[in-house]
């Protein structure tokens, strides 16, 4: 399984208008595509930050959609006034607990992983990251993704709402601190954004 990660950094008033988009035109043409599995839309409102991904059950599925996807890509930054960056990624880790249901915030961990440690990085977020998510209050589900040309890899977790994942802050934040330096990766960034759409469909991959 691959993913595609499209992040603008939006203007606050114009957010509205590109959550539409994405929801009303991006994914309906995006679901007429060979090989798409599903897509997700995450936002930090404070920030302007908006990442959306889409999922495709082959890379070679991802790489043909490549020229739709870019106008759609540029039709979005252009509503929400920001550049987009894209990143690619292998589908390590999907393991869901139950779905997400209104509400749900989404906290991201983005990583390097030493090019070395990629198999490794995979099966021990399975067999020791997983489990330890699963313990905090208001779990959801939880990805991990990886370039493996980069080593640049993201780690998500969902949650039932924002106030869950208040409350289980100080437990994530002494998981990941322990889990990265078990696994000898570096943290590059964290954020917290609500889950403004949640499709992506990839299957259990526990």
């Amino acid at each position: 399984m691959y993913a595609r990660s499209s992040t603008v950094h939006a203007h606050p008033s114009s957010i509205d208008d590109g959550v539409a988009f994405i929801r009303d035109e991006a994914m309906p043409t995006l679901q007429e595509m060979t090989g798409f599995i599903g897509l997700s839309l995450l936002v930090d409102r404070d920030s302007g930050t908006c990442i959306a991904t889409s999922s495709w059950a082959s890379g070679e599925a991802m790489r043909a959609s490549a020229a739709r996807a870019t106008a759609l890509r540029s039709r979005a930054a252009e509503l929400w006034r920001g550049p987009a960056d894209v990143d690619e990624w292998e589908v390590g880790v999907m393991h869901r607990d139950h779905p997400a249901a209104d509400g749900a915030c989404v906290r991201a961990t983005w990583l390097r992983v030493p090019r070395a440690h990629i198999d490794r990085s995979i099966d021990f977020y399975k067999t020791d990251v997983v489990p330890a998510l699963e313990e905090l209050d208001g779990f959801c589900s939880a990805s991990f993704m990886i370039n493996r040309d980069t080593g640049r890899a993201v780690s998500s977790a969902s949650f039932e709402g924002r106030a869950a994942m208040e409350r289980n802050a100080d437990q994530a934040r002494e998981l990941r601190n322990a889990r990265t330096r078990e696994l000898g990766a570096d943290i590059v960034d964290v954020g917290e954004f609500d889950l403004v759409i949640a499709h992506l469909r990839v299957p259990e991959m526990v």
